[in-house]
């Protein structure tokens, strides 16, 4: 994963890149790919496509990507990419003020 955050330009930054290698936050979570349509691609589960805003080691938000007609995420990703976040960075500041 250092790599990986190296690549990304997170290294030493306010992100942490983590791998799930036996999947236990992603089942903790409810959050386990496992619909037929990308099994037959993927082979194995996966982590359905989200991003998550934690702080003080509790979810604020939670932006899954999968949809019903959508179970991968690939038509709507926006929902777990950055300008969401931002957005859910922004109603949260708010919030708290």
């Amino acid at each position: 994963m250092s790599a990986w955050a190296k690549d990304q330009g997170t290294e030493s930054s306010l992100i942490t890149l983590y791998g799930d290698p036996r999947s236990e936050v992603t089942k903790a979570l409810d959050l386990v790919l496992d619909h037929p349509g990308p099994m037959g691609v993927l082979g194995n589960p996966r982590c359905k496509r989200f991003s998550m805003l934690v702080k003080d080691c509790k979810i604020k938000t939670l932006n899954v990507a999968a949809a019903a007609d959508d179970p991968a995420g690939d038509d709507r990703p926006d929902i777990s990419m950055v300008d969401k976040m931002l957005e859910d960075l922004d109603k949260l500041k708010r919030d708290e003020l």
